[in-house]
């Protein structure tokens, strides 16, 4: 019995994922575009001390990735929003000299918050510029912060700062 409702249930979770995914193909291509700009001169998006081009390629894939799809929940039908990222310093920082293999781990302190540096343009479908510019993105409470919906993802603290720049700049309207 316990065979066949596990197979129900993955039965309908995979028509349930194909729904999804025809849903975002009838939006066609994002309203978004990230850059990011000399990324190998960024001060910190490394996955470990010595961090590898890999590590910091998939976290900026990942970034990336999270702001195509969020960045649209604040823009109005035909608007098309550029952004290129200057500078990412992960939340927290290595602290190799804690001896054996803390090189690898990432300590998170109140100290170390995330931060962004980014210009950005929002545009109308005839590409008339609706806002522009600059910010430097830093949050000094980022552990005060309930992050319920990323509790367990890595980058939650980066995540959350970028939710709090689209919100703020970027609600519908606006």
């Amino acid at each position: 019995m316990k065979t066949i409702r596990i197979l129900f249930l993955s039965a309908l979770a995979s028509v349930g994922a194909g729904t999804v995914s025809a849903l975002d193909t009838v939006k066609g291509p994002s309203c978004v575009e990230v850059v990011f700009f000399e990324p190998e001169k960024f001060i910190d998006v490394r996955d470990s001390y010595m961090g590898s081009d890999q590590g910091r390629d998939a976290t900026l894939e990942t970034l990336k990735e999270y702001l195509t799809t969020r960045g649209v929940r604040g823009l109005l039908p035909g608007q098309k929003l550029s952004l290129t990222i200057t500078e990412v310093d992960l939340a927290g920082e290595f602290e190799p000299w804690r001896g054996g293999q803390w090189g690898d781990v990432r300590i998170v302190k109140d100290i170390y918050p995330p931060r962004f540096s980014l210009v950005f343009r929002l545009t109308n479908v005839d590409g008339t510029v609706v806002k522009a510019g600059k910010r430097e993105l830093r949050d000094m409470a980022f552990l005060m912060k309930l992050t319920m919906g990323f509790r367990d993802d890595p980058l939650r603290h980066e995540k959350a700062l970028l939710d709090d720049w689209l919100s703020a700049d970027f609600r519908r309207g606006k």
